[in-house]
């Protein structure tokens, strides 16, 4: 400790300098919420520096570029000398995949095809496999081959599994065909950056000796929700030194849909036999009684490590639980407390509405702009999925990877320029029987005898402007979009457009400029070029969009709410079906996985928590009585304004004139009894949800109805 420079210590509490000043072996940090991790982690880069550790030696990995770049900011804040590696597992494996590409047997200008794009290959792959798209949705089959790809199943090894399986064998011709058409794309898919790059990892050893020789210090932040792959890659990485600091949190793992493996973190003490353990319980962003919530909510999770929530703020925080009739009376109370928090005082940028799905936005939408109150949602995705956007990107790639074939399909005619969609198609089967791209075919358009000249001559001043451009792509990223925007025709054809239309919102010529204006803030920060910035880009993330100084009151999904914090905090939607999420409930393990999402969603309030549910939510165009959440009883919250009758048909049924008749049961019941209602008859228990005095249980009666029935107004009878 005395090489370390005093003002690195200051402020850190014991359990913060103990991992700050670890140095070498394995190192797990089970970091709560609130803890103070990145800070945990920016400081201890800065003791590793001051004790003799070069900068390059120094790799810190995380989930988001947001995150990614707040670590670089602090890193940089603390004085420390250029050369530490701070960036996302995608960005670092892309950084591996271009440099050691011979290896990996790729192309070093491949593209990175995002969701959109990978579908367009998977309904190909499909239709040169023959089969139906209804039968393989485009969807179904992406989700299947990227869990195959996390689980490090390349087509070989899944093969062999499908064995004669007919199903699994139609999956394996689309995986192949899927792949082929990435290849032929010199593209690669999110999951194939992670995939590749475990494989180079395992099947190279001096590449992975040479990296663990440049990465003698590995950090990987939010290690709960690392999948498989990068589990490997993690521990690739980490092989022959053994200097691997993995700080995450087993109670904030909501990542499972995605292949996330909390196992991960729960086994990294058997991994690393000789692992330091350091637990950050203090928590410095929430009031007590916001904690003990969620401390009462999360110790109903079995897959957990035991820690406890310890206030570093003293104060009384507001908490409540608000049942109202539907959707649009919660629309409407929620937008009502936020007038009220903005009357008190309130700055809209400090209020966040989370929700479980994103068509709950819709309501509490309109309810804000009827009453004037400025909103953005966190979902940015959405702005990189703009016509005029994916226009422009589609140009960049192509530049960058000639062989792109989506991308030159999109803009050989944007703007058009009369190179219609029959050239295209003759293109197309020119490059596949010549087992080239389309745009070689394009620059060999002289042989194809079936083309017209005028459409020729087209083609190649269009090749041409392509190859000029290209010979600026290692150049600032900005002042290339700039020159592709306006000798392309994009500009001209969007200011006539711009012109001709009223946009409610901000119109496709200020979009293509704002892209721009993003690359030039790009190119100051990291004095990189075009290839960095579509790779930015292309690993852009939803909650990357989030504007902390907008102003503006924030919507979006808890998934996205993780890694942020406000003062006042609305839940909305604590409804079974909802949260939990209605695939879960039968599944134990996604049921953790769903508490574990509303304790992240309870954790991100500083000062005050509200939570809503309804009585009614209409669903699929269906309006329907709802069940209060489970997770509602399991963290103490009581609804205000809740009817005591809450399930219609026990009232009917019992024909209860007033309460002091009620029955009030203890469970004592338990699935797949079968039980007789003085209306419905007899009838076998499908679920219990157990809520205390509030218990609801689902039983399928005789007759094919399924009714849910609140247990103390039920008076059911057990027969079995």
């Amino acid at each position: 400790m005395t090489n370390i420079q005093p003002r690195i210590m200051d402020n850190l509490t014991e359990s913060q300098k103990r991992a700050v000043l670890h140095k070498d072996g394995p190192l797990l940090i089970i970091a709560g919420p609130g803890s103070g991790k990145t800070r945990v982690i920016t400081h201890r880069i800065a003791a590793l520096v001051q004790q003799g550790v070069s900068p390059h030696n120094i790799c810190a990995v995380t989930f988001t570029n947001k995150a990614a770049d707040e670590m670089r900011q602090r890193v940089f804040a603390m004085n420390v000398p250029r050369g530490v590696h701070v960036s996302t597992f995608h960005s670092l494996c892309v950084r591996i995949l271009r440099k050691y590409n011979m290896a990996a047997r790729i192309s070093p200008s491949f593209s990175i095809f995002d969701t959109s794009e990978q579908k367009k290959c998977i309904k190909e792959a499909v239709k040169k496999a023959e089969l139906e798209l209804k039968s393989f949705p485009p969807a179904a089959m992406l989700e299947t081959i990227s869990r195959l790809k996390n689980n490090l199943e390349d087509v070989n090894t899944f093969e062999q599994r499908a064995g004669g399986d007919f199903f699994l064998k139609c999956v394996l011709k689309i995986y192949k065909n899927y792949q082929k058409i990435l290849d032929k794309n010199n593209a690669l898919d999110f999951d194939d950056l992670l995939f590749k790059t475990a494989f180079l990892l395992k099947n190279n050893p001096e590449i992975r000796k040479q990296l663990n020789d440049q990465y003698r210090y590995l950090m990987v932040d939010e290690y709960q929700d690392t999948n498989h792959a990068q589990y490997q890659i993690a521990r690739g990485l980490s092989a022959e030194h053994g200097n691997i600091c993995v700080t995450g949190d087993p109670d904030q793992s909501i990542y499972g849909w995605r292949g996330a493996d909390i196992g991960n973190i729960l086994a990294f003490e058997r991994d690393w036999p000789t692992a330091v353990i350091i637990k950050l319980e203090e928590n410095f962003r929430s009031l007590p009684e916001i904690l003990k919530t969620a401390d009462r909510l999360i110790v109903a999770n079995k897959s957990r490590k035991a820690k406890e929530l310890l206030p570093v703020h003293q104060g009384s925080a507001e908490i409540s639980v608000d049942c109202l009739e539907d959707e649009q009376a919660e629309a409407s109370f929620i937008s009502g407390r936020i007038s009220t928090l903005l009357n008190k005082g309130a700055m809209p940028n400090e209020i966040a509405i989370f929700y479980r799905v994103n068509s709950m936005s819709r309501a509490i939408e309109e309810s804000l702009v009827i009453n004037n109150i400025p909103y953005q949602i966190v979902r940015g995705v959405e702005f990189y999925n703009r016509k005029e956007i994916k226009d422009m990107l589609a140009y960049l790639r192509l530049i960058i990877n000639p062989f792109d074939d989506q991308a030159f399909t999109r803009i050989v005619n944007t703007p058009a320029r009369g190179i219609g969609d029959t050239t295209v198609s003759k293109l197309e089967s020119f490059a596949a029987f010549n087992n080239m791209s389309i745009f070689q075919a394009a620059k060999n358009c002289d042989k194809m005898e079936s083309l017209p000249q005028s459409t020729k001559l087209k083609l190649k001043v269009f090749i041409k402007m392509i190859e000029d451009f290209q010979t600026e792509k290692d150049g600032p990223a900005a002042i290339i979009m700039e020159r592709v925007f306006k000798q392309s025709g994009m500009y001209e054809a969007l200011k006539i457009e711009t012109a001709e239309e009223d946009y409610s919102k901000a119109p496709p010529i200020d979009n293509v400029y704002e892209l721009i204006n993003s690359a030039k803030r790009f190119d100051e920060q990291h004095n990189a070029g075009l290839v960095d910035f579509i790779q930015h880009i292309a690993l852009f993330s939803d909650t990357d969009a989030y504007d902390s100084r907008s102003g503006k009151v924030s919507l979006m999904t808890l998934h996205c709410a993780k890694g942020l914090e406000f003062d006042n905090v609305i839940i909305a939607g604590l409804e079974q079906g909802l949260l939990p999420h209605e695939r879960s409930v039968e599944n134990p393990q996604e049921l953790e996985e769903e508490r574990r999402l509303f304790f992240v969603g309870i954790t991100r309030a500083k000062k005050n928590l509200c939570v809503t549910l309804c009585r009614y939510r209409t669903i699929h165009g269906q309006t329907m009585r709802t069940i209060r959440s489970q997770f509602l009883f399991e963290a103490g919250l009581e609804p205000k304004e809740l009817e005591q009758k809450e399930v219609v048909e026990e009232k009917d049924a019992l024909d209860y004139d007033n309460t002091d008749s009620q029955v009030r049961h203890e469970i004592g019941l338990k699935e797949g009894q079968l039980v007789s209602h003085i209306k419905f008859g007899t009838g076998r228990i499908s679920k219990i949800h157990n809520l205390g005095a509030d218990s609801v249980v689902e039983v399928q009666f005789r007759n094919g109805m399924i009714k849910q029935l609140m247990l103390k107004y039920a008076n059911l009878t057990i027969v079995e």
